[in-house]
């Protein structure tokens, strides 16, 4: 954005809102990448990124996953700097077209954990919209205390719900649920360890997604058309986030502290009110963008992806 640099004093004010950051109008400081909103002028992943930037403006290629009707306001600003820059999201979309087509082609599994193939057969018995299903994803963390309000909140929601809770989800510890909780909700909740998330989210019976908001889970969210409950942690989930309840509205933003009455509020509200329908009817559309955008032969992306293959030498 032709910042040399940039020196935030904090004075404890994350809520201050940002007006020079180009089509972020009114992001607040602590929506901005955590590595970003250092005041250590020294820290490593800070002065990492800014290396990485530098170098990219050399690349052949810059591939970025998302589409032109999602994001050409944000990286049109970036155009000049870097013209090699290329959307060609949704990668997942291309990858469906590529398997779709070519049936010899087995898809490269990147999942950390064993796949809980129950969980599909679980959503079988569920009416459509009707299940919420929650996912911190690969990395995120909780502490214990966490952990319990997400799971009285769930709990006190009333809805069914599929809670992915991978062993080393807690903090220093093991990711056990309160012997209550899991009386209170075995008729209507399933635990489960890891899933194949794209084909979970891409099942009828989800109605919504408790996320951390992971670029990664933001996007198989919206390429199948599910609302969003968001719960960033670290990294550019701040952003993703913001973007998801204020540029997209898509989703709603739970309190980084977690309180059980906020979450059974925003998931009620997700599941069954009003604006929770409303980011339903906004998600269904930019699902539809989403397709068009890897559509054959005018699809954004579809062009871009011809474009890079061109550039990289690799055309016939």
């Amino acid at each position: 954005m032709n910042i040399a640099d940039a020196n935030f004093t904090m004075n404890g004010d994350l809520d201050l809102s940002l007006e020079w950051i180009p089509c972020m109008k009114d992001i607040r400081l602590k929506d901005l990448p955590t590595p970003i909103r250092t005041t250590d002028a020294d820290n490593f992943v800070l002065n990492f990124v800014k290396r990485m930037i530098q170098n990219s403006k050399r690349a052949s290629a810059i591939l970025i996953n998302s589409f032109d009707a999602l994001d050409h306001d944000v990286f049109q600003p970036f155009a000049f700097e870097f013209p090699s820059l290329y959307m060609l999201g949704p990668l997942q979309l291309l990858v469906d077209c590529i398997e779709s087509n070519d049936k010899q082609i087995k898809p490269i599994s990147t999942n950390l954990w064993k796949e809980d193939q129950h969980c599909l057969e679980w959503l079988d018995s569920h009416d459509p919209n009707s299940v919420v299903y929650v996912n911190f994803g690969s990395i995120t963390v909780l502490t214990i205390d966490q952990l319990v309000e997400f799971a009285w909140g769930l709990a006190n929601s009333n809805r069914p719900f599929l809670w992915i809770t991978r062993p080393d989800l807690i903090i220093e510890n093991s990711a056990v649920l309160p012997p209550e909780f899991l009386a209170e909700t075995k008729e209507r909740g399933l635990i489960a360890k890891w899933c194949d998330q794209n084909r979970v989210l891409a099942h009828p019976a989800i109605g919504g997604f408790l996320t951390h908001c992971g670029w990664n889970s933001t996007i198989e969210s919206l390429i199948n058309g599910v609302p969003m409950v968001c719960w960033p942690f670290f990294a550019e989930q701040h952003t993703n986030c913001w973007f998801c309840c204020n540029k997209w509205g898509i989703g709603m933003e739970i309190d980084a502290s977690v309180k059980r009455s906020e979450v059974e509020r925003q998931v009620r509200e997700l599941m069954e009110g009003d604006k929770g329908k409303e980011m339903r009817r906004k998600v269904m559309e930019l699902r539809d963008l989403a397709y068009e955008a890897v559509a054959a032969p005018n699809g954004s992306s579809y062009n871009n992806l011809d474009k890079v293959i061109k550039v990289l030498g690799y055309a016939t």
